[in-house]
This record gives structure tokens, sequence and C-alpha cells, in this order.
């Protein structure tokens, strides 16, 4: 039986065709100690998704953190990844959970909706995500979420909350003090030249939060 989704820094790919390149930097903030990896990659090279996730996937069992598909719930099965996060379009939650089976994660994304939330927990969602909760770098155009949505969703729920959209050390604390056990980045550790440092910074507001 698997474990609850685990809190704490949840790293998300960059863009990178250069797998090389990509397991270089993912392993810089695996050695900084984030909590899961999202493979979020967009083109349409078969071959080039496969073989990043496989890659990815085996780095990321040598350091004990589960590595999530964004979307592609076919790749997720194929590769034996930990789970699937799926959005808008993307495949029906149950369909996910028939084809992965009970002991994968599959996480939505709930936008800036606690009805969607509560929809997603009821189906079996193993976590929900929100956001964005600052402009993003990857998606400027995202409506923002409020704070409010946070320490709502902290009442109605009870399945792991996952803040996302434009996070970084310096304005994190307060999602985390609103709600959130997770934070989704992607910029803050990877366009950082010192991806392990920022990882590091990420995990200390989370050291400081379990002192309060």
């Amino acid at each position: 039986m698997k474990a609850p989704f685990p809190g704490g820094v949840y790293a998300i790919t960059p863009a990178e065709t250069d797998t090389d390149r990509l397991l270089e930097r993912v392993e810089a903030a695996l050695a900084g100690g984030i909590s899961a990896l999202q493979y979020r990659e967009k083109t349409g090279d078969v071959a080039l998704r496969h073989g990043q996730a496989s890659e990815l996937l085996a780095l990321c069992r040598r350091h004990g953190v589960p590595l999530i598909v964004n979307d592609d719930v076919r790749l997720a099965d194929l590769v034996g990844a930990a789970g699937v996060h799926l959005g808008a379009g993307d495949a029906r939650l149950a369909e996910a959970r028939i084809l992965l089976g009970p002991d994968k994660y599959v996480g939505i994304s709930c936008y800036q909706s606690l009805p969607l939330a509560r929809e997603a927990e009821a189906g079996g969602a193993d976590y929900v995500a929100f956001g964005s909760f600052y402009p993003s770098p990857s998606k400027p155009q995202a409506p923002l979420a409020p704070l409010e949505l946070l320490r709502a969703a902290r009442q109605a729920l009870h399945v792991p909350i996952v803040a996302i959209g434009g996070i970084t050390a310096e304005n994190a604390a307060v999602l985390l003090e609103n709600g959130a056990d997770a934070l989704a980045v992607i910029s803050a550790i990877f366009d950082n030249p010192d991806a392990r440092a920022a990882a590091r910074q990420l995990n200390a507001l989370f050291a400081w939060e379990s002192e309060e």
C-alpha cells in the first residue's frame, strides 16, 4: 500500500531536450532534498519522452523520491512511474486509476476551484494542486488564486494540498502558513545555477514550519 503523497518541495522539470543536462539538473535538485519530482515535457517526441522518463525514474528511485508524470497516463504506466498528474483536458481520474491501479499516485490540478478539489478527492485523488498563487514564468497568463482558497481547502479536504505558480523561497512561507503541504516549483530551482542550494533553501521553510 502506498504512503500518503509527501509534503515538501515538489519539483517540476523544465523543458530540456538534452537528456544528460536534464539528469544533471535533476540530480542536483534531488541532492538538495526535493520530496517529489514531476516530469513535464510537452514535446511530441515520444522516444525522447520515454527515454527521459525512464532515466529520471531510475534516478529518483536511487534517492527514494517518487516520479510523477505530467498529463500522460500511458507513459506513466509504460515506465512504471510512481503516478500521474492530471489537469484540464487530461485523462479522467477514474480512467487513470483503472490503468495505473491503487498503488500509484493520481494528482489533480484544481486551479482556483475548491468544488473541483472536492470532486477530485471524492473520486480518489491522492493530492490536489491549486494555483497560480503568484505570476508564473512558465504560465504568465494563468489567473491568480487567493490565499483564502488554501485556508478553505485546509478545512474542507483530507488529501495533501500542493500550491503552485511563481513560488520562490522569498514568497513561499505564507502559502505554508495558510495550509499548503507541498510547494510545486520549476524556475525557483531549475533557473538557479545551483539547483541543489535552491532546493535546500526551499526545504528550510519546511524545517522552520515543523518547529513552530
